[in-house]
């Protein structure tokens, strides 16, 4: 069983058609759009899948840095590539078939990634969490209509 060792909020408001503004709780974070393309949104914004790929991008360079670092390797850069493949299920519905995800560490000495190269990856929260799935509760709150009935969804 897993221990809770903290936990965050994201606050998200509906502007306009699937366009939509997310708020961190965290004051000093700036604010952000997201939409969907088209034909469906305006594509003003990236949408979910892409923020969920930076997502896996961030948290595995993110861990890669942290690894180097602990083991007194300069990291003098660091680019990543993060690919997504869309695919629909047997249902027809787009789903995330595939994540490839290159990093590209520029250091002075390559031969001292071999030691973060078997542990980094097990250090990414996000990368993680989406490899092993996540227990995700949808609650749909209905009183803002005046109505008392909502409805739950594991």
């Amino acid at each position: 069983m897993s221990q809770v060792v903290g936990n965050f909020s994201v606050e998200i408001d509906r502007i306009d058609g699937y366009e939509f503004r997310v708020r961190f709780d965290k004051e000093h974070y700036p604010e952000f759009v997201m939409d969907e393309p088209a034909p469906l949104g305006n594509d003003t914004a990236p949408n979910a899948a892409r923020v969920l790929a930076a997502a896996i991008g961030n948290c595995l360079s993110a861990s890669l840095a942290f690894c180097l670092s602990k083991a007194n390797v300069e990291l003098q850069g660091l680019k990543s590539d993060v690919r997504v493949e869309l695919v629909r299920n047997e249902a027809k519905r787009l789903r995330i078939g595939k994540v490839d995800v290159t990093l590209h560490p520029t250091l002075a000495n390559p031969s001292a990634l071999q030691g973060c190269l078997d542990i980094f990856e097990d250090f990414c929260i996000v990368t993680q969490s989406v490899r092993q799935g996540i227990d995700v509760h949808v609650h749909v709150d209905t009183t803002a209509n005046h109505d008392s009935a909502s409805e739950a969804r594991p």
